[in-house]
């Protein structure tokens, strides 16, 4: 089982992804502290605003109250109201154990604070931004929208305050917040229990085994029992298809309480719960290029994609929680299989939903032709992807390296440093994208001695040793390879096996070396898996957008994309760009990476035929 890296052995180093963490870190600074945490102090009767204004309800519930204030999910009105604050403790915690900001630190602590402080005025432990009776509604079956989901991110984001940078208060106000859950649900009988998670719950089962951990208070094991999902669980051991046409997000946090209930108490059972979800949600059900199986936030029909190419094709809290249960398996298996998955979702899912300009959430990613991302505003809207938002650009760092019993294992090819101990030695591992031909206008040629945008990922690593030192640098070799990859190490070039995915081990005693790996792509035209002359045009992991507004007919070999696109626009002074465009076509096109379309129009999957 190999472990993560905290947050702060880790840094993004300049590229793509340390530009995103940046955006995010700073809308996650300048939200004002009185507007994240004024729905506390409207619940504990601390302040009152009179939250004058008409409401205009907009596409996902949008509510317009002006320029000040939190509104949309986040109105006075709104049940959910409250819910984004624990996800931006999250995210703050995530960033300060990375950064050490000292003034985030400064903020997300008054945060904590004051959150404790409505805590006290409300009495009996309730720390919550919504009122308690909604949670006597729930057991009393009247209708009311997960409160149980809002109270989880509140106790979430204090945990993590406490888990990442030390904040103990942060534990205190969780657990007299858990003490609440554990009176209300004590009189319930089994039958009672299951149908109160029949609404959804969130990940409270998630968070009572990592309160258990903390703590090792037996309350947290009662609750573990009480949370457990019997209805979700037992079928999914069964081998039964319970998740198509379901609800996608309602589920995936309660397996990751599975996954922690497994590492926590080592009752495999749970861990058979997980691999069960995985097997039914993705190994069972395929995907669309871009790595996603939902639509509407719904799974999708076993290998039946095409009738699901619509508006809201790809919500951003299914790829944000899908990653973090596939890093759960490829901890516990090192199967490469869940590297490659999150990669595809990195590329095709958290990137091309966050606008690479402003930083805000695409709540969806159309893949239906000719469609338009709609992005959310910064304090309009804080739809539940909104949340996840601000959680998943703050851990890139989290998901590239991994530590086991041989040396270290490289998941993720994204340019980073890592600064560990092995065996007692100081290690440095940094890594960085050697694809281009360097920043001299003179230098015309790439590094694989072509004079064109190279076809392949090379990334290079250097390895610094406080003293000379035997270990296993493990390097991924991911599916979509179109040729055998290489290691150039000391001049020497070492051809690597091409059975993918795989990890390649590269054991050596290291000093201060420098290896360049090299990962050969090519674009391919990849199908809908139950509609094979729609294709989406896949470079490596990346999928490719064309920038029209209708389903085109595309023409060529459709085994050989290279019939149909060639490079456009290649080169600008010391880089190599990322466009294509279509070639012996009727009309023209232009192709860009999905992450990179903001307000264009744009379509995914063409119609392909042969010649």
């Amino acid at each position: 089982m190999a472990s993560a890296f905290g947050l702060d052995q880790v840094q993004l180093t300049p590229s793509l992804f340390r530009d995103r963490f940046d955006l995010n870190r700073a809308y996650v600074s300048r939200l004002k502290t009185e507007n994240l945490l004024e729905r506390f102090y409207q619940e504990a009767g601390l302040v009152h605003n009179g939250f004058e204004g008409a409401y205009r309800v907009t596409q996902y519930g949008h509510h317009d109250a002006g320029d000040d204030g939190h509104w949309g999910w986040e109105s006075p009105t709104s049940e959910i109201r409250g819910h984004f604050v624990g996800h931006w403790l999250s995210a703050a915690a995530r960033i300060i154990k990375t950064t050490g900001d000292a003034d985030l630190k400064r903020k997300a602590d008054f945060i904590v604070a004051e959150i404790g402080r409505c805590q006290i005025k409300n009495g009996d432990g309730w720390a919550g931004s919504i009122p308690e009776k909604y949670f006597h509604w729930l057991d009393q079956g009247q209708s009311t929208w997960a409160p149980q989901y809002v109270a989880h991110k509140t106790m979430m984001g204090l945990f993590e305050m406490y888990a990442l940078t030390g904040n103990t208060q942060a534990l205190e106000i969780a657990e007299q917040f858990a003490d609440w859950f554990y009176r209300w649900t004590e009189p319930f009988t089994r039958e009672q229990m299951d149908e109160l998670l029949d609404v959804e719950t969130g990940g409270m089962l998630e968070l009572w085994a990592d309160l258990y951990s903390a703590t090792n208070n037996a309350k947290y094991l009662k609750l573990i029992e009480r949370y457990t999902k019997r209805r979700l669980f037992d079928p999914l051991l069964e081998g039964r298809d319970v998740l198509t046409n379901m609800h996608a997000n309602t589920t995936i946090p309660e397996i990751h309480g599975a996954a922690r209930v497994y590492e926590v108490m080592g009752d495999e059972r749970y861990r058979k719960i997980v691999e069960a979800y995985w097997k039914c949600a993705v190994t069972d059900r395929g995907a669309f290029c871009t790595g996603g199986q939902t639509s509407g936030e719904i799974w999708t029909p076993p290998f039946e994609f095409s009738a699901r190419l619509g508006p809201k094709t790809q919500e951003h809290c299914v790829v944000y929680n899908m990653i973090r249960l596939a890093d759960y398996l490829l901890r516990w298996t090192g199967d490469p299989v869940y590297a490659d998955y999150i990669e595809r979702n990195l590329y095709n899912g958290l990137l091309a939903q966050q606008n690479g300009e402003t930083g805000m959430v695409a709540y969806y990613l159309p893949l239906e032709a000719g469609a338009t991302k709609l992005w959310g505003s910064e304090t309009c809207d804080f739809w539940c992807c909104h949340g996840t938002l601000v959680q998943a650009q703050s851990l890139h760092n989290g998901i590239i390296y991994y530590g086991d019993t041989d040396g270290v294992v490289v998941s993720q090819y994204i340019p980073s440093k890592l600064e560990t101990a092995i065996n007692g030695v100081q290690i440095s591992i940094e890594q960085a994208d050697a694809s281009a031909s360097g920043g001299d206008a003179a230098n015309n040629i790439n590094p694989a001695g072509a004079a064109h945008r190279p076809k392949a990922w090379r990334v290079r690593f250097h390895v610094t040793c406080a003293q000379p030192s035997e270990f296993t640098i493990k390097l991924r070799l991911p599916a979509w390879l179109s040729g055998a990859p290489s290691i150039t190490i000391n001049g020497e070039r070492i051809d690597l096996p091409s059975d993918t995915p795989s990890f390649y081990a590269l054991r050596r005693v290291w000093s201060d070396e420098t290896f360049v790996l090299e990962l050969p792509k090519q674009v391919v035209a990849v199908p809908v898996p139950d509609a094979p002359e729609l294709r989406a045009f896949v470079d490596g992991p990346v999928v490719l957008a064309g920038l029209c507004d209708e389903d085109r007919l595309l023409v060529g070999d459709v085994d050989d994309a290279s019939t149909m696109l060639t490079a456009h626009h290649e080169r600008e002074w010391g880089n190599w760009l990322t466009g294509y465009r279509a070639k012996n076509q009727a009309v023209g096109l232009r192709f860009k990476p999905l992450y990179q379309i903001t307000d264009e129009r744009y379509t995914v999957y063409f119609t392909v035929r042969s010649r």
